[in-house]
């Protein structure tokens, strides 16, 4: 007993008084951060920092009994700590809060971490069960994880073409010479402790969905009663004469990361493509390549995605790091010496030098190992799912950027992100779904990007706005930007103007619409 009080600090973190209904208060036990809330009259309190990426919470969104990080969106619960929107792996610590003579005391054990990992069960094996994963994503690993939260007990395997265990994978364009081990999103220990097993460097060929047999390029096959298809989408490469070149670029893994780094090293780089990977490579190899050039389809980089204003503003904050950019052009061709890169010839005759060039230019779902199954796809070869994630197959799903869904903010019109945080939420419910937890997707797509140290964040479904209200000034890079569509906000985008972008999709997640004349 004396060793258990040992163990935990308890103190005064404010008064009664000083916080009301809907207000958090960052306080301090024994050196550690809790973040502490106040709803119907009630305390909870939890870890402060969110734990995806460390943001403070205290900076977010809160709705009720739940927090939305500032940064990238991620959603606790902040009475159990458990995430319930994406992206991170991890719920939050809990702390004991009573209330005695008005002041508010939090108790926090010594050894808790800043991070909760749920309850998870491992494999058990006399269960004759398998669930495959293809695929080594977000999807996989949230999907593996959600199964082990929720007691399954059989086989799950999780078969990735990359060499490396599930990585964040959004790292690698804004810092392309990252160390391998400091992106891994779980360590073989962990993942052999809880019975997910990951094949690496397997490559799926075909499918037999009337069999429940996989069969890989090697030749092997693997029996499932489940499967999931998270294989993701590739980057397309151009068609034009020259793209087989040494040096012509896909950055589609963590090698081709530090391929593309170490050769742009005091060397002209061509990006082809204002893609947001393509920008972010500019924005990153900016001082450290000898130049960097540019070379988009339209006048400006994201005029369709997050308008021309924005837009201008990126190609002037990368303009200023010296990247030089060639719009309203494409390329003719690529030119070499020995085999090896030597410039670019766009299609208005200028000629770029280069030693790289970077193809940034669109991607592809990967899908054609399901030719010849009975797997249905869409004209663009995303797989076809229901709210459920589940296929035309029953005991098939798919999730992440290879599927195409019904998305509930958008009148459950079927639609293709690639988002990060999109795929772990599709991991999550199909999971459930292999359980028979009956679970709809309902999230909101929530998006980052990077540039120069700079983050402009986005959520919500802007297919086809027909407006752009702002707060702010684009000019200042310091903004809110509402996209509108009809009299209804249908997402927004902002850079340096915290949590506007979170409220917002905290607000379409409970189902509220934002008209034209409220972001007005």
């Amino acid at each position: 007993m004396e060793q258990l009080e040992c163990e935990e600090v308890s103190e005064v973190v404010c008064l009664d008084s000083e916080l009301q209904d809907g207000q958090m208060k960052e306080v301090e036990v024994d050196h550690q951060k809790i973040l502490l809330v106040r709803n119907e009259g009630q305390f909870s309190a939890v870890g402060a920092l969110c734990t995806h990426y460390g943001a403070p919470l205290i900076k977010g969104s809160l709705m009720g009994n739940r927090v939305r990080c500032p940064w990238h969106g991620a959603c606790f619960n902040t009475t159990t700590g458990d995430i319930e929107e994406f992206p991170g792996l991890d719920s939050l610590p809990i702390y004991k809060v009573k209330v005695e003579n008005g002041k508010v005391y939090v108790t926090r054990n010594k050894k808790t971490l800043t991070k909760r990992v749920k309850e998870m069960s491992s494999g058990e094996p006399g269960i004759c069960h398998t669930i495959l994963l293809i695929g080594g994503g977000p999807a996989s690993l949230q999907c593996a994880e959600t199964l082990r939260q929720n007691n399954y007990q059989g086989r799950i395997i999780m078969v990735t073409r990359d060499e490396q265990l599930p990585y964040d994978k959004t790292k690698l364009s804004k810092a392309l010479n990252i160390e391998s081990e400091t992106i891994l999103l779980r360590s073989s220990e962990f993942l052999k402790c809880h019975g997910i097993e990951v094949w690496t460097e397997k490559k799926v060929v075909s499918m037999n969905t009337e069999e429940h047999t996989v069969t890989f390029h090697d030749g092997t096959n693997q029996h499932y009663n489940q499967l999931l298809i998270a294989t993701g989408t590739r980057a397309l490469n151009i068609q034009c004469p020259g793209a087989e070149l040494e040096n012509v670029k896909l950055l589609q893994s963590y090698k081709d990361a530090i391929e593309i780094y170490q050769l742009s090293l005091d060397n002209k780089v061509v990006i082809v493509g204002t893609s947001f990977i393509g920008m972010e490579v500019a924005a990153f190899l900016s001082d450290k390549a000898s130049t960097v050039a540019v070379v988009g389809k339209s006048d400006v980089p994201y005029r369709f995605s997050l308008g021309p204003d924005i837009g201008k503003m990126t190609m002037q904050m990368l303009e200023e790091k010296n990247v030089s950019f060639y719009m309203n052009d494409g390329v003719a061709e690529i030119q070499g010496e020995n085999g090896k890169v030597k410039q670019v010839l766009l299609k208005n005759g200028d000629v770029l030098p280069a030693d790289v060039v970077i193809i940034g230019a669109g991607v592809i779902p990967n899908s054609d190992f399901l030719k010849g199954s009975m797997v249905e796809v869409d004209s663009r070869n995303a797989i076809i799912v229901d709210k459920f994630m589940r296929t035309n197959i029953s005991d098939v799903f798919a999730a992440g950027d290879v599927a195409s869904f019904p998305l509930s903010i958008h009148a459950d019109k079927r639609v293709n992100i690639g988002h990060w945080q999109l795929a772990q939420a599709h991991g999550r419910v199909a999971a459930l779904n292999m359980l028979n937890k009956q679970t709809k997707l309902h999230s909101v797509p929530y998006f980052w990007t990077v540039l120069l140290g700079k983050s402009i964040r986005y959520a919500g479904y802007g297919e086809g706005y027909t407006d752009i209200v702002f707060k702010g000034s684009v000019e200042e890079r310091k903004f809110l930007a509402f996209y509108i569509k009809g009299d209804k906000v249908v997402a927004a985008a902002s850079l340096n103007f915290d949590p506007a972008v979170s409220r917002v999709a905290e607000l379409m997640a409970t189902g509220k619409n934002i008209t034209k004349s409220e972001a007005e």
